[in-house]
């Protein structure tokens, strides 16, 4: 297979190291001497064997295609393409800059006005002193990015995934034994990380912005950007057996070659039968290889899932990636009674499968049980483009939205749309004119002295702390019930095709008459 097929569709970073790749091959493979085995750097280095670093994640018509390209996608093409020939002649001592100089390429490809501006290699001293401006810096909404490296679907998106397998929390309702509960809702909120593991940026919604699903389970799900400094997002979902609320920010820390991703949110599940309230804290991921290697996400830490009514929780250990992958996607840990006896033990893989047995106090198989598998994830199509479950496909479709879709969905984003169609340049464009009316609503909302108030959710007086700083509660309003109430008790019949209803988060509707 040509080394430009092993690099279709995977996105940007890597693609740098498919281009260093033939300069690596010997220094890489002649040290480790391990051809075509998986070689991963769990500090997030660049010590991947040449087969991994050249599946990079970037497209490979982006090569073929540079005229699709806008100017500033063609210019940072360009000036990769230069740096890794540069990268053929440096010394070793000087190569050890490379992750660095690629870092500040992209950070400031937007604003370079020349090649010289970028390739000042002899002048560390500035370089230096614009990149400490970045590194362990919260780069949640600090950088704009080019769209070559996101995903179609928004974040708001990415939160409705976690209802994929929510047949477990119908599951946990209909269950007796408390203890079996945590299993089936703990392995749930396992479940998503096997999307999670995509690469690929989503992209950050617009203030306002909302993503709504009602086809599946019976579930009504409704999700709304509530904030855009700091970015927040407000979620609910609801059917016979459970309800389901999270307010979520993200913090980050960029650390060069990786970035750490801190879920600073707070996530409800009620079981309806009997009124069982868990509250989730996840682990922290981190984003290893943004420039060398090929990009991958581990998850290393605790989650914990607690029964607040009863005490009792689920602790379940996510293990570090080690060397050559070992460990990578474990998860193990037991549910545990209020007195934090061990009752359960759980074991598995976050993206494979879960399995649980009865154990003793010292948390050991009970004689005469047998592990269980309680949740596998389902089949995914070979060979997908952005490496999207069946899933993840009908949340992103338009022919699955619900009727009478809101204007402000996420699925009529024009820059996501194009996207997904494979037109980057005009993606590119259609992204700035949106961030730039978001920046235009802004200034409107300023100058009336207006506050921003999501629709479909509150913000409310209380203040929850979470293991990465204290989080601002929003509840759902309950207006968006009533809302799909409405509509579907509506016998009007609406033939106007979806696609042609425009984007419209904005509050201030017609910003000139303002």
């Amino acid at each position: 297979m040509d080394s430009t097929e092993k690099n279709q569709s995977k996105g940007f970073f890597a693609a740098m190291t498919s281009m260093f790749g033939n300069a690596m091959h010997t220094s890489v493979n002649g040290l480790l001497g391990y051809e075509g085995m998986e070689i991963i750097n769990p500090e997030g280095g660049k010590e991947d064997a040449e087969e991994e670093a050249q599946r990079g994640r970037w497209k490979q018509e982006v090569g073929k295609n540079m005229g699709s390209l806008t100017e500033p996608l063609r210019s940072l093409y360009r000036k990769i393409l230069y740096i890794s020939n540069i990268y053929r002649v440096v010394s070793q001592t000087e190569s050890r800059y490379m992750s660095h100089i690629c870092t500040y390429l992209y950070l400031s490809s937007r604003s370079a006005q020349t090649t010289e501006d970028l390739f000042d290699f002899h002048d560390r001293d500035s370089y230096w002193k614009m990149m400490r401006e970045y590194v362990g810096s919260d780069v949640t909404s600090m950088v704009t990015l080019p769209v070559l490296i996101f995903e179609p679907m928004t974040m708001l998106q990415k939160m409705a995934e976690l209802m994929e397998y929510s047949h477990l929390l119908d599951q946990a309702d209909e269950c007796e034994d408390p203890y079996m509960q945590l299993v089936f809702a703990s392995s749930w909120a396992i479940s998503v990380y096997y999307a999670y593991q995509r690469t690929w940026k989503p992209f950050n919604p617009i203030l306002g912005e909302t993503y709504e699903m009602v086809n599946h389970n019976g579930i009504t799900f409704i999700s709304e950007q509530v904030s855009h400094h700091p970015p927040m997002s407000a979620g609910h979902a609801e059917n016979e057996h459970f309800t389901y609320d999270v307010t979520s920010k993200l913090k980050t820390k960029f650390l060069g070659n990786s970035l750490d991703v801190y879920p600073v949110g707070r996530t409800r599940v009620t079981l309806k039968r009997d009124g069982v309230v868990l509250d989730l804290v996840p682990p922290p991921t981190k984003v290893n290889n943004l420039i060398f290697g090929r990009t991958w996400v581990d998850s290393p830490g605790e989650m914990v899932m607690t029964n607040l009514i009863t005490g009792d929780k689920a602790v379940l250990y996510f293990q570090p990636c080690g060397w050559f992958g070992a460990g990578r996607y474990e998860v193990d840990g037991y549910v545990y009674n209020a007195a934090e006896e061990p009752k359960i033990l759980m074991t598995g893989k976050w993206n494979e499968s879960m399995s649980y047995q009865p154990c003793d106090m010292e948390g050991e198989p009970l004689a005469g049980t047998e592990l269980k598998e309680v949740w596998r994830v389902a089949a995914t199509p070979e060979n997908d483009k952005f490496q999207y479950t069946y899933f993840a496909h009908k949340i992103n479709s338009i022919d699955t939205a619900p009727r009478k879709l809101l204007a402000s969905d996420s699925r009529l984003r024009p820059d996501r749309y194009a996207l997904e169609k494979g037109d980057l340049s005009k993606a590119g464009a259609e992204k700035s004119s949106l961030e730039e009316r978001q920046r235009a609503e802004k200034r409107a909302q300023e100058a009336k002295g207006h506050q921003f108030n999501p629709r479909w959710f509150d913000m409310t007086d209380e203040i929850t702390t979470t293991p990465w700083g204290d989080l601002e509660v929003y509840q759902y309003n309950g207006k968006y019930t009533e809302h799909r109430a409405a509509v579907d008790s509506s016998h009007s019949i609406d033939a106007d095709d979806v696609r042609s209803t425009e984007f419209n988060p904005w509050q201030y509707v017609n910003l000139s008459a303002e």
